[in-house]
């Protein structure tokens, strides 16, 4: 394959679907998306084989436990991809939305009115879960999308792929809106994230090393985030109950995540109350705890303890891996949190009114949380159906990015027949 040409004849297609996707009205594209739903549910089982077919070889190549587990389709996530398309085709479509509308005094009215982005790259390592929803936001946002998944997940992707297909046509819609990359070579990367005259931005989804990467080569806007440091700070006012649950929460029910915990912050306060009752629970998962001094004398007998490095506040472990540290108070917290998290995701754990409006306004991330798991950090558990990425960025979309993520906005003028003075 020449790679140059094959992406080439990619984004013309994708460009010329995605003027078609464009004038898609709404009820087109929700048939669209509900077909690829009760595609996806009839072929489960093909699904599960192509599953299977990768993770074999992904064992074989060593892939690391946390991208093994990404990797993964149970029949639970088999479910949960159908059932974030149909949550997709239920929400409002923004496209063709007017807002702000207000008539000025030379008689003209002026509002924004939501539209595609257009062409949407995507590019992404072993989760074959994003195939399904990138290729449902992006459907019912109007867009076009070329979605290049890692070579760990090409079998399934390619089913995947298919499924859509299937669905796009008996919408009446383009099958080229969604484009799976067929190839593995690393070389396409490098075609897509250039092809400006074709793709108007680019999604990374991936570890670090693939995100660097595009941040130095790209020639397109992104939307990305790089790092998943996600805090939590335990308050002198937290219940301790809420905390203990939150913080187990937050670090084990997945470690593998971009907002699963990294960093526990303990007020000096409660510290030698709550972090014994922490210390039980990791203690079942085998979590090593990285601590400070303060926590590393409270924990003295804990069985997986090691002293804490600067390196550890920067640090996202993606495993059972925990640095804790206890701070004076709210202000400690907050200093530590906007000095070291990537921005992505913090939470407080308080029952003071006071603290927590404080954390929100000052805690600069893209998720700020009062007595909850960074865990619920995503796009379907916030109500967006699924999510294109997380971004924390400020331009041009932050958090978790859905439909409204994937538009713009353009000024529309209703007239008329006036004239400039």
């Amino acid at each position: 394959m020449e790679i140059k040409s094959y992406m080439t004849r990619i984004g013309q297609q994708a460009r010329e679907a995605a003027s078609l996707m464009a004038k898609a009205d709404t009820a087109t594209k929700n048939r669209a998306l509900l077909f690829i739903a009760q595609a996806i549910r009839r072929e489960v089982a093909l699904l599960r084989a192509a599953n299977l077919k990768d993770l074999d070889i992904a064992k074989d190549n060593g892939l690391e436990a946390a991208l093994l587990d990404r990797l993964t389709l149970s029949d639970k996530a088999i479910e949960t991809m159908a059932t974030g398309l149909e949550q997709i085709a239920s929400l409002d479509d923004p496209i063709g939305a007017i807002s702000n509308l207000k008539l000025l005094p030379s008689g003209i009215q002026v509002g924004q009115m939501r539209v595609p982005l257009g062409v949407i790259g995507i590019i992404y390592e072993a989760r074959p879960n994003v195939t399904v929803d990138a290729a449902g936001l992006c459907i019912k946002s109007g867009n076009a999308t070329i979605l290049r998944g890692g070579s760990e997940a090409i079998h399934c992707n390619q089913v995947l792929a298919g499924l859509v297909r299937e669905g796009l046509a008996k919408a009446g819609l383009p099958e080229q809106a969604v484009q799976v990359v067929e190839t593995t070579d690393r070389t396409a990367v490098g075609e897509l994230i250039t092809m400006t005259e074709y793709v108007d931005v680019i999604v990374p989804r991936g570890g670090k090393g693939l995100i660097e990467r595009l941040m130095r080569e790209s020639k397109i806007p992104m939307i990305k985030h790089l790092d998943g440091i996600c805090h939590i700070y335990i308050d002198d006012s937290a219940d301790l109950d809420k905390a203990v649950e939150i913080g187990f929460n937050a670090k084990c029910q997945r470690y593998g995540t971009c907002n699963t915990m990294e960093t526990l912050l303990v007020s000096e306060n409660v510290a030698a109350d709550v972090l014994p009752l922490l210390a039980t629970r990791y203690r079942d998962e085998e979590v090593e705890l990285r601590c400070d001094e303060k926590a590393f004398q409270i924990l003295g007998a804990y069985p997986y303890l090691a002293k804490a490095s600067e390196e550890d506040w920067q640090t996202e472990y993606l495993a059972p891996i925990l640095a804790v540290r206890v701070v004076s108070g709210l202000d400690e917290a907050i200093a530590h949190i906007n000095r070291y998290s990537s921005k992505h995701t913090d939470a407080i754990i308080t029952e003071d009114y006071s603290h927590s409006l404080r954390f929100l306004r000052e805690v600069d991330s893209s998720s700020v949380m009062i007595n909850a798991s960074t865990r619920f950090a995503d796009g379907f558990e916030y109500g967006l159906g699924a999510e294109i990425g997380i971004s924390n960025d400020k331009l041009h979309a932050r958090g978790p990015v859905g439909l409204e993520g994937l538009t713009s906005l353009k000024y529309v003028v209703f007239g008329h027949g006036e004239i400039r003075k």
